[in-house]
């Protein structure tokens, strides 16, 4: 069978091709440039626990090596300490706790609230840096071909496949399953398909810099809004400031509304003003590396399916106001994807599967969008609420914060509840602290082969996962219990779906009794949790997840071009 042709060799297309490979799919990867990204320090992304996992896991080396993970979180409000996040420690609240050294402002009138977490911070690194172990990785994987000065011109799909044409220093026609436009926000592949991508240009804008300095607050990130040193208003803006290795940092500048240029000698001066303003005193000595503008959209693409052609990342989204990252969603993309072209590739059409790509993702992302754009004016509107509410200054401050850190209604990821894979909820279900279509939390699990693993190791292999609850089990090797008690029967009905899956024992998880079987996702979403051996429920659940039994006739090539306008 033929690869699925990926346009784009950023990091969503590069990830896609990695997870097909990861599940025994080929892929060609287009890209029009040289195969090679310009290193800009400016140009950096934050990327949360799920989305770190998901490339640490595809490029098979820990990206702490060549990222930064945050030691911590501030918010500051004027010159005072609204919130404190410590990374790797227990939770806990302490009322009272004075700023550390370098924030020698006052605090005013209100205690700041310092909370320690023991998830994983988020890992902040240089686009150009995580593209590069991407292609580091792919250099290896025999199932990737990557043609470099490759710009697609002409796309065409029939029934059997997808062609597309690219112009270069040869012009070629390349023969495809599948397509997937990764190419950004002037996507070619959306053009071509004809694909509306309607929403607001210039939501936001910020000045960005990436310097080397001593800040007061070494590997915290922070948030301050409305520093004392400018004027009050919308142009006396925010600045976040998020640290990389080796004292690097990038600040960014909150922009007053309007087209105003952004001169190099305004962008200096912020720099001087703001490490003064820190550091209570003169400017600092610092190093500044870089520069940039960094231009806010949020659109949203009308389709992301159009028969055998399909968009993803910045070709079927733009958001990234309030601290939620752009290449978070469109990761999640990739891996949403994967594993269903992954099944269609190997087994035939699963149109219903293909289908829920697109009313999955969309909905996640058309409801972050929604969020962004009612909070929008109330944090950059002035007065907003708090000329009627008490207190929501600093609700505004935690909602920000939540927004940067991966929380929230503004940070979190989605979930699928509404999809049409969720499986009819079954008498045997359970109660568990996951909701079904949210994602499951990384516990350790016990493999098929005796080992203790993270669960999220096992994911993105294009099989389900089947997690039995077995408290004690961890004692044991595992050739003593899986001929014990209840596991021949789950296995038997493991081995029964409709699809290969793998069998998991963990000694617990959050809310959940003994003996309560999970299934999953190839992509860490949870589908049921049954109460015991149901092996009728859990082929009814699994057949479900993978779209039925009875597979819907391909979308014709004229019914495509029609739906997509």
């Amino acid at each position: 069978m033929d690869p699925v042709i990926i346009v784009g060799a950023g990091p969503v297309g590069l990830t896609l091709a990695l997870a097909l490979a990861r599940q025994e799919v080929p892929s060609v990867v287009l890209d029009e440039g040289p195969g090679k990204d310009e290193q800009r320090l400016a140009r950096t992304v934050v990327l949360n626990e799920d989305t770190a996992a998901l490339l640490e896991r595809l490029s098979g080396a820990p990206l702490s090596r060549i990222g930064f993970r945050w030691a911590g979180w501030r918010s500051m409000r004027r010159k005072q300490v609204m919130r404190q996040v410590r990374f790797g420690e227990a939770d806990f609240k302490e009322p009272g706790i004075p700023p550390r050294d370098g924030a020698k402002a006052a605090r005013g009138g209100h205690d700041a609230v310092v909370e320690g977490s023991a998830d994983l911070p988020p890992l902040h690194i240089a686009q150009h840096v995580l593209t590069a172990a991407l292609r580091e990785a792919i250099a290896g994987e025999r199932l990737v071909k990557i043609a470099v000065e490759s710009r697609l011109d002409a796309l065409e799909q029939e029934k059997s496949g997808v062609t597309a044409h690219t112009r270069g220093p040869k012009s070629t026609w390349w023969r495809g399953s599948y397509l997937v436009g990764c190419d950004g926000p002037r996507s070619t592949v959306r053009k071509l398909q004809d694909i509306r991508f309607p929403g607001r240009t210039a939501v936001e804008r910020h000045a960005v810099a990436a310097l080397r300095a001593e800040l007061p607050w070494p590997g915290e990130a922070l948030l301050h809004r409305m520093p004392p040193w400018r004027t009050a208003g919308p142009s006396g803006g925010e600045i976040t400031a998020r640290p990389l290795d080796e004292g690097l940092w990038r600040l960014d500048w909150l922009l007053p509304p309007g087209k105003d240029l952004v001169t190099p000698e305004l962008l200096v001066a912020r720099v001087r003003e703001t490490l003064a303003g820190w550091t209570g005193g003169s400017t600092p000595p610092y190093d500044l590396l870089d520069t940039g503008v960094h231009t806010v959209h949020h659109r949203l693409a009308r389709r992301w399916r159009v028969g055998r052609v399909f968009l993803a990342g910045d070709a079927a989204h733009l958001l990234g106001a309030l601290g939620t990252q752009g290449l978070d969603e469109g990761l999640r993309d990739a891996d949403n994807l994967a594993w269903k072209l992954a099944l269609a590739w190997h087994h035939g059409p699963h149109e219903t599967l293909l289908d829920s790509y697109q009313t999955e993702r969309r909905a996640v992302v058309a409801a972050r969008l929604r969020a962004a754009d009612q909070v929008l004016p109330l944090l950059r509107g002035g007065k907003g609420l708090r000329s009627y509410v008490p207190g929501s200054g600093r609700g505004h401050d935690a909602l920000l914060a939540d927004g940067h850190l991966g929380r929230g209604a503004l940070g979190a990821p989605g979930a699928y509840s509404d999809s049409p894979l969720m499986p009819p909820r079954a008498a045997a279900e359970t109660p568990v602290d996951t909701l079904p279509g949210t994602q499951v939390v990384d516990v350790e699990v016990t493999a098929e082969d005796g080992t203790f693993v993270p669960l999220r190791d096992r994911l993105g292999r294009g099989a389900l996962l089947v997690v039995l609850i077995a408290p004690g089990t961890g004692v044991w090797e595992r050739k003593h219990w899986m001929s014990a008690g209840i596991m021949p029967r789950l296995a038997a009905a493991v081995s029964a779906l409709p699809r290969p899956a793998e069998l998991l024992v963990a000694e617990a998880y959050p809310g959940a009794a003994a003996h309560t079987v999970l299934l999953v996702r190839p992509d860490g979403y949870l589908v049921t949790a049954l109460s015991g051996v149901r092996p009728a429920d859990l082929y009814a659940a699994a057949e479900a997840t993978l779209g039925g039994a009875k597979q819907q006739p391909e979308t014709s090539d004229s019914d495509a071009a029609t739906s997509a306008r």
